[in-house]
């Protein structure tokens, strides 16, 4: 099995640690609490994307779906798909080798209910090949893109792969996107990697919440709509005092009708 380098962080580890895992080194923790520094709200950002994750994965299992795919998944750790929706099938999917090798083995507590592939997310053919030994594919599933399509740039064409998702996706599916506005601002898991790589810069693209929502294509969106990722159906209301996000990760659920 391919193995992490303890000596280095890697973004998969970095996000367990910012979710609270275990999974992570001592080397993972010292860069987050770095980047917690310098940006304060990295770390509250990555929890409310996952429990924007979580949040929508109950939405879609009382909805009746019962099978996921989770792309650009990193380490199913800390409230992960299969662990919020246990009755359900989930398919992680990776191209990182190294998350591929420890993922497998830690799903290797979930038998029969979840697996990994490794496939990138822009190679739909392969998404959907890997996918289908496990899923029947034929039948509603939800595929969640979950602060993922932020780190592809236009010139890698996002646009095309989750297009033909969409296509094979059967009638009664679910496409569950949130999305960074302006990863200038608030790219945590972007700026998590910017520090592994002991460098400033930035990849990926900012897109307007209209171009966020052509991802979802003619999928009419569930209600409340593409709205900040905190306001997606939250769990309880608002209350005075509660401390404020920065209002830059959008969120929402289609729903294939046709």
């Amino acid at each position: 099995m391919r193995q992490f380098d303890q000596h280095r962080p890697h973004p998969a580890r970095m996000y367990d640690y910012m979710l609270g895992g275990k999974d992570n080194y001592a080397v993972d923790r010292q860069a987050i609490d770095h980047l917690a520094e310098l940006i304060p709200e990295a770390v509250p950002l990555a929890r409310a994307n996952r429990a924007f994750l979580q949040r929508a994965v109950r939405y879609v299992a009382r909805a009746g779906v019962t099978q996921f795919i989770d792309l650009g998944s990193g380490l199913p750790t800390q409230g992960s798909a299969h662990e919020v929706a246990p009755e359900a099938r989930v398919v992680y999917v990776d191209r990182d080798p190294v998350v591929a090798a420890h993922a497998t083995v830690l799903l290797r507590r979930s038998p029969g209910r979840a697996c990994f592939v490794q496939a990138d997310l822009l190679d739909p053919d392969a998404v959907l090949a890997g996918a289908g030994e496990f899923l029947d594919l034929d039948r509603p599933v939800a595929v969640l893109m979950v602060s993922i399509l932020h780190f592809l740039p236009d010139e890698r064409d996002p646009q095309r792969a989750v297009a033909a998702l969409r296509e094979r996706m059967a009638p009664g599916s679910h496409l569950v996107i949130s999305h960074a506005t302006t990863l200038g601002r608030i790219g945590d898991e972007e700026r998590a990697r910017s520090v592994q790589r002991g460098s400033s810069g930035r990849n990926g693209a900012d897109r307007t919440p209209a171009q966020i929502r052509a991802f979802f294509g003619d999928f009419p969106l569930e209600p409340p709509g593409l709205v900040q990722a905190t306001d997606w159906r939250p769990d309880r209301p608002k209350l005075v005092g509660d401390w404020s996000l920065p209002s830059s990760l959008m969120a929402g659920v289609g729903k294939k009708v046709r």
